[in-house]
C-alpha cells in the first residue's frame, strides 16, 4: 500500500475557494482502481492549510493517477506544501 500525506499552505481567503476547485479530483480518485482513500481537508486550527490524506494498492495506481499534479491556477494559489508518500507493508485496524 502506498500512503501520501501532508498538507498545503495558501492564503487563508483562497483556501475555501481551491477546495471547491478539487471537488472533481477527488471524485475522480475515489472512481479510480486502486485508490482506497482520498481526502483533501481544511485543517481546523490553520486557516491557510489544507491536509492530504491518500492511499492507494500500489505505487503504479497513484502514479497513474496523479498526472502533472495540480493545474497551472492551482499551482499559483500554493505558497508551500510538505506532501511524502511512504510505502506500507502491513497494517492493523485500531
Amino acid at each position: 500500500m502506498i500512503i501520501v500525506a501532508g498538507h498545503l499552505i495558501v492564503d487563508p481567503d483562497q483556501r475555501d475557494a481551491y477546495l471547491a476547485g478539487c471537488e472533481e479530483v477527488v471524485r475522480q480518485a475515489r472512481g479510480t482502481e486502486g485508490c482506497l482513500d482520498f481526502c483533501l481537508s481544511p485543517d481546523l486550527i490553520d486557516p491557510g492549510r489544507i491536509n492530504i490524506l491518500e492511499r492507494w494498492t500500489s505505487r503504479e495506481r497513484v502514479e497513474s493517477f496523479r498526472g502533472d499534479g495540480p493545474d497551472a491556477e492551482q499551482q499559483t494559489t500554493i505558497r508551500a506544501a510538505s506532501v511524502a508518500e511512504y510505502d506500507v507493508d502491513d497494517s492493523r485496524r485500531l
